[in-house]
C-alpha cells in the first residue's frame, strides 16, 4: 500500500467515526476541511495517526501549512526522505 492509499484509509477511519460516508479516492487538490469535512479535532487525530502509521514526528510549524491532501503528502514525504 502506497502513502496515498494509507492516507485514504486514515481519512476514512476518521470519517467513519463521524458517521460520514467513506470516500473512494482522494485528489491532491482536495481541501481537508471543505472537501473531506474534517474539523480541527479531526486534523489533530489525522496528525497522530500519520505519525503512528509512518513512524514520524510532524513538526508543529508544519501543521499550520496543512490545508490540502498534497500538503500532507509533501510533509510526510519530506520527513521520510
Amino acid at each position: 500500500m502506497n502513502e496515498k492509499e494509507k492516507l485514504l484509509v486514515i481519512i476514512n477511519d476518521i470519517r467513519e467515526d463521524k458517521d460520514l460516508v467513506a470516500i473512494e479516492s482522494i485528489k491532491d487538490e482536495m481541501s481537508l476541511r471543505h472537501d473531506l469535512e474534517l474539523k480541527s479535532l479531526d486534523l489533530a487525530t489525522l496528525t497522530v495517526m500519520l505519525e503512528e502509521e509512518f513512524d514520524i514526528i510532524i513538526p508543529d510549524e508544519a501543521l499550520d501549512k496543512i490545508e490540502k491532501v498534497s500538503d500532507i503528502q509533501k510533509i510526510v514525504g519530506d520527513i521520510i526522505a
